[in-house]
């Protein structure tokens, strides 16, 4: 970390601040509005941090916004982004040789590959410096955040969760939420579709406690490999000598047989009694939502240990854009290579941010037959964590940058018919708000490798298309049309809702000579003239078996919050908001110095 710390000072990437502030809210919404600004803003080192609860001071400095930007992630990484997506192509090409010199080239690339295997040392780590066991652990005595205001407690962000099946031969590094209870208990939000639960799993069907140790901290590169999508049992410390060129270095937990690597700045010992699960939550999350309280596995802490002088590295989750826009484009950019071999006729692929990552997917592939794309979604969703996607977009070889927004839109909106729809369903991520299930719901597929003969509505000014809308829905306060250059135009439509979306859908059947996409929100807290929050909207709110409706060429959706009136019986959770009093006095203090366009664009309240 201090090496971290000294190269983002280095290369013009840190801001530090002095000011006195507080690990409840303080500190992590200043995070949150940092990485709102432009590129990402700067990482933040915090050198007075404080818990105004109980009072307490910490020695540590706590380091947010790490990942936060495209040249931070590189500069962290080492080397380009593309050169490791390179050395897994190859890799995985990797053919017999023929002739003598080929043969040399070869064997000195595997010679080259013993680096990437963890080394285990028979020492003592510099995360071992200091040790708490007994009457002296106490989680309190680190600096975890509490993120928003609902939140059930405080909670560990950036932990490094090492895990290892029940026979020890599979090993695996996880991202967890990880909940303080007390001093010495943590809760385990792994979903039941990670690793670490499957281990858990097996420890519970031999009626034993399985062994959990949590590293924070050391290189940044720890803590992303631990977020890597690779497949079941293999060792995602794996990734860091394929890109450090490196071995990861590894010293053995003091109280259960698990190895984390000798510089992390703090771990975290325990043991998860099976039998033992405890209500976790609720916490905002990176969908922008909060995600509800539900029965989690517990970690009993055996020992805490540190480096002599620690950093906390720590994150921040609530709506787009975040950190994690960056660490994923670099996951995405690195595992592609990997996907192909399930997709091979995947030539591109691409994840919004404001799309949630899991809500919404642009694919682009080489079509050779009528239907192929609707083929490639089956497998696609079968695919590891592309499993959890919930609208995904099929484009043909032809379509631009999948990152050019408009032009994209343009061409995906120019093929588009109802037929171009493809609806499923399948398992969905744990964070999931929307469907009427937990765990499972609607998927949508929409193929427009096809380029569609597509008939253009008869268009109508905003204005006068409101005026008409309302007399058949009393409820609607207001309109916009996006997109009028193309052939299928979004109409999103703000209403006071009383009904189901349904019934405002059927009303306006009579005017679908103008309509094409219809995109149903509440009023109440959305801009209709705010596109990058409404995509973050509607692909949360929306479940395609019960959200999609289609009368002719016209194709409603209905991105509304969902309750009795929608015959909705999970209960619905709030947006994770900013509270307005801590902006207020983080400004008072002279450290938020957010733009006001910026604030209301990424709507922070």
């Amino acid at each position: 970390m201090k090496k971290t710390i000294e190269l983002l000072k280095k290369n013009g990437e840190l801001r530090i601040v002095d000011t006195e502030l507080d690990i409840y809210l303080e500190i992590p919404h200043l995070a949150y509005a940092e990485v709102k600004k432009k590129d990402g803003g700067l990482a933040l080192l915090f050198t007075n941090v404080i818990d105004k609860k109980s009072g307490k001071k910490f020695d540590e400095e706590i380091l947010m916004n790490v990942f936060g930007s495209y040249s931070r992630c590189e500069l962290l990484f080492g080397r380009t982004i593309e050169s490791v997506a390179d050395e897994i192509t190859k890799l995985l090409h990797m053919k017999p040789p023929s002739g003598f010199l080929n043969k040399i080239s070869m064997a000195s690339e595997l010679f080259s590959l013993k680096n990437i295997f963890p080394k285990k040392l028979s020492r003592e780590g510099e995360c071992q410096k200091i040790k708490y066991l007994e009457n002296e652990i106490d989680l309190y005595k680190i600096p975890v955040l509490t993120t928003w205001e609902q939140d059930g407690g405080p909670f560990i962000t950036m932990a490094q969760v090492y895990t290892q099946s029940f026979d020890g031969e599979m090993v695996n590094v996880g991202m967890y939420r990880l909940q303080v209870y007390d001093k010495n208990h943590l809760g385990m939000h792994w979903q039941i579709h990670k690793d670490s639960s499957h281990f858990f799993d097996q420890y519970q069907k031999a009626g034993k406690k399985m062994p959990v140790t949590i590293a924070i901290g050391g290189d940044p590169l720890y803590t992303w490999c631990a977020t890597a999508p690779l497949p079941y049992g293999v060792n995602e410390l794996l990734m860091y000598g394929l890109i450090k060129k490196e071995s990861a270095k590894l010293v053995k937990s003091l109280t259960n047989p698990l190895y984390i690597p000798h510089d992390v700045d703090y771990v975290i010992e325990g043991w998860v009694d099976t039998n033992e699960m405890k209500i976790e939550g609720p916490f905002g999350d990176h969908t922008g939502y909060y995600t509800l309280e539900e029965s989690y596995p517990v970690m009993e802490v055996s020992a805490i240990t540190t480096k002599k002088k620690p950093t906390y590295l720590a994150t921040v989750v609530g709506k787009p854009p975040l950190e994690d826009k960056y660490m994923g484009w670099a996951t995405g950019k690195i595992f592609f290579p990997l996907l192909k071999t399930t997709a091979p006729d995947l030539l591109d692929y691409h994840m919004p941010e404001n799309g949630g990552f899991h809500n919404l997917i642009l694919a682009k592939m080489q079509p050779h037959y009528k239907g192929h794309a609707k083929q490639f979604m089956h497998a696609f969703w079968g695919a590891g964590q592309m499993s959890f996607v919930k609208h995904a977009i099929f484009l043909d070889e032809k379509a631009p940058k999948l990152d050019s927004y408009d032009a994209v839109t343009s061409y995906i909106l120019d093929r588009f018919t109802p037929k171009s729809l493809f609806i499923t369903e399948g398992i969905l991520d744990a964070l999931d708000h929307s469907s009427d299930e937990a765990l499972i719901g609607g998927k949508l597929g929409i193929d427009v490798t096809a380029a569609n003969r597509v008939e253009a509505p008869n268009l109508l000014g905003d204005e006068e298309l409101l005026i008409r809308v309302k007399e058949l829905i009393p409820d609607v306060v207001n309109l916009h049309q996006f997109m009028r250059r193309t052939k299928n135009p979004i109409t999103v439509i703000s209403v006071d809702k009383t009904k189901n979306a349904k019934h405002y859908f059927e009303a306006l059947i009579p005017l679908s000579m103008h309509l094409r996409v219809v995109v149903f929100i509440d009023a109440h807290k959305n801009d209709i003239f705010n596109a990058y929050m409404l995509v973050w909207r509607v692909t949360n709110n929306m479940d395609a078996l019960r959200d999609i409706y289609i009368s002719g060429l016209m194709v409603a959706i209905d991105g509304t919050n969902k309750n009795s009136l929608d015959s909705f019986e999970r209960r619905w959770p709030d947006d994770v908001d900013c509270t307005q009093s801590v902006v207020e006095s983080l400004k008072l203090k002279g450290v938020w110095d957010l733009s006001e366009k910026l604030y209301e664009k990424f709507q922070l309240s």
